[in-house]
């Protein structure tokens, strides 16, 4: 096997004989979850969105993954260990075989989660998930008024499309999670959002202040995510005033606050979770450790290889990249509040086109998080 060292422009790569793969594996060998991203196309138009594309985007339609293909990864999945997985996109109820994809992954013994916007959930659905009941349906709340909801997703009339779909999905009986993305132009109602969210979902809610550029790095697009990021000083005020999130940051606060790291000498990059038990399938069947990482060496082709072969050789190789750049060592590597920070090298990539790059914003929110939970 290699080991990779990040380097100022590409991964250089060289022999590393004892990186030990089949002890890995042993350790690997268990219970896996999986996102598949279904297609990349939306019916909406949000501000924020760092992957969707026009509903009718036909080269996006011609690079999704067929039917067929999804049955037969989801089979290898399957054998893998996976027992979850989380079907998701761009909007998947616009794959007009949508039930026949869904249903493939049920065969395989595979529990099943679904991200949507509900704006097309219809009677057919409703009956359709009856009969076979996903493991949940996530839905996220961009706003609870018409101005602010179609501010965000730029479409109208997909605030009454949203609740019509919502209402019908909560009215069949099927679990139906609720989530937020804290945005500029819905930061006047979030705790709407929340008061909305939390009375119609008994065990679960929860918004989220990080916002991805765009995996196609469309400079415009992403002028637009950037004009929508809050400050580090307005997310962790929304933190504070959110009680029940605000308290589990307390109480796992040794968790994120650890010192010892200032005296690390690990030079890996990724000591995250990814490509520990999870992975992700891209629409255009890219293998992924997870749903941001998508620098080119990070990425691996499923229909060149097998998802067994990315899974069992690519991903270690992966995980054992290294940082090189003097920034990173010096700062992230040592950070002891990393874990308070939306740093991660998937996200530095997609900030700063290296793996190995510090992002200035993500130290400013972890800082202010650090001095709130000094302060209790």
């Amino acid at each position: 096997m290699e080991e990779a060292v990040v380097t100022k422009s590409y991964v250089a790569r060289r022999t590393l004989p004892e990186f030990g793969l089949w002890e890995q594996m042993k350790k690997r060998k268990s219970v896996l979850s999986f996102d598949i991203e279904l297609t990349a196309r939306c019916n909406l138009n949000c501000r924020h969105c760092y992957i969707n594309l026009p509903a009718g985007d036909k080269a996006a339609k011609t690079r999704e993954l067929t039917a067929a293909e999804i049955e037969g990864l989801a089979g290898e999945a399957a054998s893998l260990g996976a027992v979850w997985c989380l079907a998701t996109g761009g909007e998947p109820l616009l794959r007009k075989d949508f039930f026949d994809i869904y249903l493939a992954l049920r065969r395989k013994g595979l529990l099943v989660s679904l991200y949507t916007n509900a704006t097309l959930i219809n009677a057919e659905h409703i009956r359709f998930f009856k009969k076979h009941p996903p493991r949940d349906i996530e839905v996220t709340v961009y706003g609870v008024t018409r101005e602010t909801y179609e501010a965000v997703t730029r479409v109208q009339g997909s605030f009454a499309a949203f609740r019509r779909g919502l209402d019908l999905l909560l009215e069949s009986g099927v679990k139906v999670r609720l989530k937020a993305m804290a945005l500029r132009s819905n930061m006047h109602e979030l705790p709407r959002i929340a008061e909305f969210c939390r009375a119609r979902t008994k065990d679960y809610f929860r918004f989220d202040p990080l916002l991805h550029l765009r995996f196609d790095r469309d400079p415009v697009r992403n002028r637009e995510i950037e004009s929508e990021r809050l400050t580090a000083e307005e997310i962790v005020r929304i933190e504070k005033d959110d009680v029940e999130r605000f308290r589990a940051m307390e109480e796992n606060c040794g968790e994120f606050i650890v010192p010892e790291f200032a005296e690390s000498e690990c030079t890996h990059l990724f000591r995250c979770g990814a490509g520990k038990r999870n992975f992700v399938i891209g629409h255009d069947g890219n293998f992924k450790l997870c749903v941001s990482l998508l620098h080119p060496d990070c990425v691996y082709d499923l229909r060149s290889g097998s998802l067994t072969e990315a899974w069992s050789e690519f991903v270690p190789r992966i995980r054992e990249l290294r940082g090189a750049r003097p920034e990173y060592l010096d700062r992230c590597a040592k950070c002891p509040i990393i874990n308070l920070c939306l740093w991660c090298p998937a996200h530095a990539d997609l900030e700063t086109g290296y793996l190995d790059a510090p992002v200035d914003i993500f130290c400013q929110i972890a800082h202010a998080r650090e001095s709130a939970l000094k302060k209790g």
